[in-house]
């Protein structure tokens, strides 16, 4: 039998973790997962997803397992089967391309997301051009813009493009932005645009989201009390990558995205003792626990949930799938 003993609890490094409350999932990407769930159970195995359903490997992996298959194209859909659109949004021409095949199709579009839809096709018909605050190549950019005619949308990624921008009819503009940006740069674009058009019309209501506007705040809360902070998300998730910037602008320049907790490079916690932890709106819960249970076993871990708001947004599930 071995003399040597693992030191109890008190004799390993101390770590206090500050949970940002809220964090992970929001209500558009677990409507979306339910969404595929749902046609799953409905419509039997496989259900055809385009695109990521949301931006979390761990979620599309779960539902891969559940008879999910995720496609880049409407061409590799079979006529038989149904298909999904994620929670981004899509151009127009995809529905009509599912419509012309006559394919079974779902749309998942979170709901904030088809409300910019929605204003931007409400501006172009008054004639306005509409100026989208977003980063290219992003899908849920890909999708707004495509909601209109080529040209009529003309993208805007940050303060220097703000300031050099050209438009046909500076008296006829409006904005619209991607509801995963910082809430402040974002609000510094506006601010130029609104300098340089004046008469330029914004939506009713903030297009950033409700959830992503809750995550980034509660890492503002969090970020100054830190010596460092994870962001459990993906890099393709734009709420994910905006949560890490912030913690940085915010007080913890040491901060850094994981996947999940296996990512994690543990030298890199050393000689921390107060860990920031939050999670991008597409990563569920079940990661975050994962971490805790890595720190746990590593260090004598401490919790303290920091809490800057409640949630209760729900959103409905389309009618053909609740039936």
């Amino acid at each position: 039998m071995s003399l040597v003993q693992p030191p109890p609890d008190r004799q390993r490094p101390q770590l206090t973790l500050l949970l940002a409350s809220p964090r992970g999932f929001c209500a558009g990407v677990d409507r979306a997962i339910q969404i595929v769930e749902r046609a799953l159970e409905k419509y039997g195995r496989p259900v055809y997803v385009r695109h990521e359903i949301v931006h979390n490997r761990f979620v599309v992996e779960n539902l891969e397992a559940k008879g999910a298959v995720f496609v880049d194209e409407l061409d590799a859909v079979p006529d038989d089967r149904p298909v999904v659109f994620s929670a981004h949004g899509v151009p127009k021409s995809v529905p009509a391309e599912a419509q012309r095949r006559t394919l079974l199709y779902v749309d998942a579009t979170c709901p904030l997301v088809s409300k910019v839809h929605r204003e931007s096709e409400r501006h172009h018909a008054a004639g306005r051009t509409i100026l989208l605050i977003g980063h290219r190549g992003h899908p849920e950019v890909i999708g707004t813009m495509g909601q209109l005619p080529e040209g009529a949308v003309i993208l805007v990624e940050d303060a220097a493009q703000a300031e050099t921008v050209q438009v046909p009819d500076a008296e006829n503009l409006a904005f619209a932005t991607q509801t995963t940006l910082s809430v402040d740069d974002t609000a510094g674009i506006v601010a130029v645009l609104q300098r340089r058009f004046p008469s330029m019309q914004g939506p009713k209501i903030e297009d950033i989201c409700y959830a992503t506007t809750n995550r980034q705040a509660a890492v503002k809360a969090i970020a100054p009390r830190c010596e460092a902070l994870v962001v459990i998300g993906a890099p393709n998730s734009s709420n994910s990558m905006r949560l890490v910037e912030v913690a940085k602008t915010y007080g913890c320049p040491k901060a850094t995205l994981i996947r999940r907790a296996a990512d994690l490079d543990w030298d890199w916690l050393n000689g921390v003792s107060r860990l920031g932890v939050t999670a991008g709106a597409s990563a569920p819960e079940v990661l975050v626990d994962e971490l805790i249970a890595a720190c746990r076993a590593r260090f004598d871990v401490t919790i303290e949930e920091v809490r800057v708001t409640e949630e209760s947004v729900v959103f409905k599930l389309p009618r053909a799938l609740v039936a």
